[in-house]
């Protein structure tokens, strides 16, 4: 019987999704930074290089007919790493800052889905099941997972909390979140973007935590064997716990948020 449910092309979003988007955020920090920070390439470059990954990845993605795990955390993987050194760069190299990397990355991520819902009526990721849609579904997670890098960078760094307190403040916010989703009426689509992109700064604090020097107030880990360590979790979430593809519109719904 479960064969003849129709489903989406991304996967149910359930505690596992949560666990293994944290350590996908945190490996994007920590690989995008050993890449134009340990390997000297800089921001532009591995921004390029990133994003090259990033197209190919999607392209591979859509071209698939169902959901496949691997492949779905790879593209989320490249939208991370992707993010951290085009944050970096907009902050950093171009001089905006934190506030005007940000702001500009918000406003980006809101046109992104407001073509998004003008196009197709509903930005659920339920509905990610046609080219078209699932299009639209990696250009707003690729602007999430920026914003939430320059995020992240944001408080850490110019807020005085540092990045132990950093991460504090945005597992509380998703405490908050998962309140809401439990305890409120508030749209379950509104509650998951909002997640989807507090979970990226929370990454970013994490992986700063990790591989930053201890003078720092990081833990001074290699960013190479840190990324190691992110990588060989994540391909065990992914080949030993069970992930399936969301349900369509008009079917039973999966629990989750």
């Amino acid at each position: 019987m479960d064969d003849k449910i129709q489903r989406s092309k991304v996967p149910e979003v359930t505690f596992l999704f949560w666990i293994v988007k944290v350590l996908a955020t945190t490996l994007g920090e920590t690989g995008g930074d050993a890449v134009s920070m340990s390997m000297n390439l800089g921001y532009a470059v591995s921004s390029l290089i990133f994003i090259g990954i990033f197209v190919v990845a999607v392209i591979a993605r859509i071209a698939a007919k169902k959901f496949h795990p691997f492949l779905y955390w790879f593209v989320v993987i490249a939208t991370t790493t992707a993010g951290t050194t085009m944050a970096d760069f907009a902050d950093r190299s171009l001089g905006v800052g934190y506030p005007g990397g940000a702001t500009l990355l918000f406003v980006l991520l809101m046109a992104s889905l407001a073509v998004w819902y003008w196009s197709a009526g509903s930005v659920s990721v339920n509905t990610v099941s046609t080219p078209r849609i699932e299009t639209f579904y990696w250009v707003a997670i690729l602007f999430s997972q920026t914003l939430g890098t320059a995020l992240g960078d944001w408080m850490a760094d110019t807020n005085g909390l540092g990045y132990e307190g950093g991460a504090l403040v945005f597992a509380a916010g998703l405490a908050l979140i998962a309140a809401a989703y439990f305890f409120t009426t508030i749209s379950r689509t509104l509650l998951f973007w909002a997640a989807f992109i507090l979970t990226r700064p929370l990454g970013a604090t994490l992986g700063d935590l990790l591989d930053k020097p201890l003078g720092s107030g990081g833990l001074a880990f290699s960013r190479f064997y840190a990324s190691a360590i992110l990588a060989a979790l994540i391909i065990g979430c992914v080949a030993f716990l069970p992930q399936r593809a969301g349900v369509h519109p008009g079917k039973p719904q999966p629990t989750g948020m």
